[in-house]
């Protein structure tokens, strides 16, 4: 016999409800039994009713069942029964039987009380339908073989008779449930002539012997274990090729979040599941992610995504056993309130592998026939998936990141320029007519000088700091991105261009600090170009093009600048200028002038200082500090470096082949001091021109040797073992201490010339050369100011102690041949000092 179970739908359509359905087949029923059953009345032996009752309870106590959606499709082998009680006891008393039977098996097994009525109405309409087949046949003679093809046609219009009213049902409650359902179905129209053959045996049997019950009744008992036996072998065969179908469909399935949805519906659909929710780690740049399919197409809901749950902690603990089977049959109060919380009746639980370390966990609740719970084979079918479903998952995962690698920065995890850029036309290109966004481009000073002192790992370290402070500085709606080398970007959606300039200032300030990197504490500052749409342009490659357009302007304008046509000019000077450096130097563009320094007391001549100038054949002059920092950025300081080192060697050859002693001065960029070289290079030099090393003097920055990679680094005293003089420029400008002064091979600190300038006329200027001058002394260092440009200042510098002085007043920085000239014309002449081999230039008066 075939029966429904169809889960009840109190939100549905009146013609969809359990109740509608039942009543429909009751009316069905009493239309065609009221004209049957009366006919087919008899009086039988009440203890051969009783037996009938009893096997019917048996037989339709062994089901097998089919799942067609919701809907469940019981098979029993009750035409054996059914038979036996049409030939003995009569049509109308076996419906009676019957219809006892199913509400007392439907009752023990927890049917609804409409799916009782439904399947009640049902088995009575099949025997009417069985009982119409046998009016047109001879009455019944278990003897005559009329009789066996009559029982035989009628049990085949009972089975036809059953499952029509189990589609109609389904049709109505679910809509029509596909061909699948009626060719699963056939199959079983065997089940009812083999149930007469068996039966009419079985009565045969009988008449000859009453004693063959002794054997008919164990020959029963193993036709119903055959019949489960059978049924549990279906299923599993079932299973098996869900098992194979699924693992078909996960190898299809787009590396996507749809593809991670389709794999929920896939275990959905093979365990025939009401929901089934996945939950998967936080992986690269996303967070942590559900994914829930089920009836109504649900979002959400609690239980999986919580990692306290009981059930979701002992699936993920459960050491190899297997998917953890948690039944409201078999709970204890708490797992029933992790029941309750989901509103299911069971949950299979399970882990995930996932690329991202953590566990992921796999869900299904409840099976959608509320007559079939899972079993040990659903766990089993479950646990076989799950290598399908981890294979899965890491290939969407290895995508991932395949896909994220593509458009994010390896080290940071910041989205890369392609990522920015692909941001940045989605955003304009949202809204064109209203659009707006600022970009800050943000370069981090000091990087190349890291890297080259300190070595990869520790810049990567820099880096990684600055990503960081930049993440929690920068707005919530802003992104973060990591460029190339020490560059990062910053994209401001919704900003006009002046609150860009504002957040731009904002962000440096808060990334201005120090951090400890490599073990040093090193200055973290940047500098910053903006830009903004639509002012500045429309698309990401113009926005982003004329923010490093501004990013190079800022090196040169107080750490921060915005883009402004007349910069494009700029731009292209300087990307020429790059790439004339070298031949400049080769071709004599690029040369040097010397500006004397003179010995307070004495006004002897006691060095030069040699600064670099560049007269361009089409620019004209090029001031210093625009090619210097250029030639920074573009790494070619050192061979600058060289160059100028080279040409002041190379005078202070020719004076001492005049007999004359007249050390130069050449400044040394922060940079150069990062270079691993340097050292031998400055060696090489001297060696080359024959100088002796005390005839050099190297001027450093004072942020420059008070940086921590050159504090800890052997470079100052390597350069001073060489025998020429270290001297602090600009002293007063950067932050040096008193302590970090005294661990310094430095012989002499130069006054900076704006705090020389103001003598004459202010004070506190007087007071801080003053100062300057007596830290120096107590530190055992000479003293030098530049910017002398009056007797005024000159007088007040030689009364405060200053030992040397280098200014206007004194000359100008001259070529050479002009210096020549200087020479003759101002200076004189003095014999060697006792113990010194050369002769000395004085200022004459």
């Amino acid at each position: 016999m075939a029966q429904l179970a169809a889960p009840a739908q109190p939100g549905a359509s009146l013609i969809r409800r359990p109740w509608t359905i039942a009543g429909l087949a009751i009316v069905v029923t009493v239309a065609v039994g009221v004209p049957t059953f009366p006919s087919a009345w008899t009086t039988p032996s009440p203890w051969m009713v009783a037996v009938l009752l009893a096997v019917l309870v048996l037989t339709e106590s062994v089901q097998l069942d089919l799942e067609v959606g919701k809907q469940t499709i019981s098979l029993s082998p009750t035409e054996i029964a059914v038979v036996v009680g049409l030939v003995e006891v009569g049509g109308t008393w076996t419906a009676i039987a019957r219809v006892v039977a199913i509400v007392a098996v439907m009752s023990w097994q927890g049917y609804p009380a409409a799916k009782l009525a439904f399947n009640a109405a049902l088995g009575v309409a099949e025997l009417a339908a069985a009982l119409a087949v046998l009016s047109l046949f001879p009455p019944l003679d278990v003897t005559d073989p009329i009789t066996w093809v009559s029982l035989a046609v009628a049990t085949f219009v009972t089975h036809v008779v059953g499952m029509a009213g189990v589609g109609v049902a389904i049709t109505l409650s679910q809509g029509f449930p596909g061909w699948s359902f009626w060719v699963a179905a056939l199959p079983n129209t065997v089940v009812g002539p083999l149930s007469v053959v068996v039966g009419v045996i079985a009565m045969l049997l009988v008449e000859e012997n009453s004693w063959a019950w002794s054997l008919i009744v164990p020959l029963l008992l193993g036709f119903i274990a055959i019949f489960r036996l059978s049924s549990r072998a279906s299923r599993e065969r079932r299973t098996v090729q869900r098992v194979y179908d699924f693992a078909r469909r996960v190898e299809l399935v787009s590396p996507d979040d749809e593809g991670t949805r389709e794999i929920v519906r896939a275990v959905r659909e093979l365990l025939n599941a009401d929901r089934v929710a996945l939950w998967l780690p936080p992986y690269l740049d996303e967070g942590p992610q559900l994914v829930v399919d089920g009836e109504g197409d649900p979002q959400w809901y609690e239980g999986p995504g919580d990692p306290d749950d009981l059930i979701r902690r002992r699936a993920l603990v459960s050491d190899g056993e297997g998917p953890v089977l948690v039944s409201d049959a078999r709970a204890d109060e708490a797992e029933l309130a992790a029941l309750r919380r989901r509103g299911a009746r069971e949950v299979l639980g399970a882990p995930v592998t996932t690329a991202a370390g953590e566990p992921g966990y796999l869900e299904v609740c409840d099976r959608r026939s509320d007559i079939v719970s899972f079993t040990s084979g659903d766990r089993g079918a479950l646990e076989s998936v799950l290598t399908h479903v981890n294979a899965a998952i890491r290939q969407q995962q290895l995508l991932s990141q395949i896909r994220h690698d593509a458009d994010h920065d390896r080290l940071t995890g910041l989205p890369n320029r392609q990522r920015l850029a692909v941001e940045i036309d989605a955003l304009l290109l949202a809204e064109p007519a209203t659009a707006r966004a600022g970009l800050v481009l943000a370069a981090l000073d000091g990087y190349t000088n890291v890297t080259d002192t300190l070595g990869h790992a520790a810049s990567d370290e820099l880096l990684l700091v600055t990503a960081g402070l930049l993440r929690e500085h920068a707005p919530p709606q802003a992104l973060v991105a990591r460029m190339e080398g020490g560059q990062f970007a910053v994209l401001l959606p919704g900003l006009s261009l002046p609150a860009t300039e504002r957040a731009a200032r904002r962000l440096r300030e808060a990334a201005s600090t120090r951090a400890r990197v490599a073990g040093l504490d090193l200055e973290v500052s940047l500098t910053i170009g903006v830009a903004a749409a639509p002012v500045h342009g429309s698309d990401a490659g113009t926005l982003i093009q004329r923010a490093d357009v501004a990013l190079l302007a800022a090196h040169s304008s107080g750490g921060v600048a915005t883009y402004h046509p007349v910069l494009d000019q700029q731009s292209l000077r300087r990307l020429q200028l790059g790439t004339e450096l070298e031949t400049a130097m080769a071709e004599g563009q690029i040369t040097v002038v010397f500006q004397p320094i003179i010995d307070t007391r004495t006004a002897d001549i006691v060095s030069v200082e040699t600064l670099v100038r560049w007269a361009h054949p089409r620019y004209g002059d090029i001031p210093p500090d625009d090619f210097i920092s250029l030639a920074e950025q573009i790494g070619r300081i050192g061979p600058l470096t060289d160059h100028v080192l080279d040409r002041a060697l190379d005078r202070c050859r020719r004076w001492l082949d005049q007999d004359i002693a007249l050390s130069v001065a050449v400044n040394l960029s922060a940079r150069c001091l990062a270079e691993p070289d340097l050292v031998a290079r400055v060696r090489n030099a001297l060696r080359h021109h024959g100088v002796p090393g005390e005839l050099l003097t190297l001027e450093l920055t004072e942020g420059s040797v008070v940086d921590d990679t050159v504090r800890n680094s052997t470079v100052l005293a390597d350069l001073h073992a060489l025998g020429l003089r270290l001297s602090m420029d600009d002293f007063g400008t950067g932050y040096s201490s008193l302590s970090q002064l005294r661990q310094l091979p430095i012989d002499e600190l130069k006054i900076d010339k704006s705090f020389v300038l103001g003598m004459s006329t202010s004070q506190n200027e007087s007071f801080i050369a003053r100062s300057i001058v007596e830290l120096a002394h107590n530190l055992g260092l000479r003293v030098v100011a530049e910017g002398v440009e009056d007797e005024v200042t000159r007088d007040l510098l030689a009364q405060m102690g200053c030992d040397k002085l280098q200014g206007f007043l004194v000359s100008r920085p001259l070529p050479e041949d002009r210096l020549e000239g200087w020479l003759l014309a101002r200076t004189g002449v003095r014999s060697a000092a006792p113990g010194a081999r050369h002769r000395r230039l004085f200022v004459r008066t």
